[in-house]
């Protein structure tokens, strides 16, 4: 396993062991998180499946903030943080990655970054490993299009649920 860091926010590449039967990967071991620096203590697991061109968040939780180690098990993601932690250098910006089944890469988004994704194969299924469990009623969003975060999506045609067409402006939450 190898893990990339940059600002705080990590990529983890999983090592993937293929033959003539298929593969074997560790999508997670305790030992290198924490040779990296990260001890974490998840306590809830959550698989989403979207279809093509579906857009999730930005989301983020205002008590309970939730750290998330994030992975796709079929397809591909555009993955999108942003730093919402008003006492960071980098609040404010985004890191964005493709996630897929075929590079096997998971990303890390700390409590204090909202996370979103789009999906762009035909569909995926996601994994989330998270620090602390799901608080409806402490859930905030960004609006994905927020031109003040300034993110490049892949397109901009998406299916986007009525409550995240309903997010915010960063400079409006904050």
């Amino acid at each position: 396993m190898t893990v990339y860091e940059e600002n705080g926010i990590y990529v983890i590449e999983p090592d993937l062991y293929t033959d003539d039967r298929g593969y074997f990967l560790e999508s997670y071991s305790d030992k290198y998180f924490i040779e990296a620096g990260l001890n974490l203590n998840f306590v809830q697991d959550n698989i989403s499946y979207s279809k093509k061109n579906v857009l999730r968040g930005l989301h983020f939780q205002i008590e309970n903030p939730q750290g998330k180690l994030i992975y796709p098990i079929k397809g591909e993601i555009f993955d999108v943080i942003v730093d919402i932690n008003k006492n960071s250098n980098t609040f404010g910006q985004h890191y964005s990655v493709s996630l897929s089944e075929e590079n096997n890469l998971q990303l890390w988004v700390p409590d204090g970054f909202a996370h979103g994704f789009c999906v762009t194969s035909k569909e995926a299924t996601i994994v989330y490993k998270c620090t602390d469990f799901y608080n409806p009623s402490s859930e905030k969003t960004i609006i994905w299009d927020d031109s003040e975060l300034d993110i490049k999506w892949p397109n901009n045609k998406y299916i986007i649920s009525d409550k995240d067409k309903q997010g915010k402006k960063l400079s409006e939450l904050f």
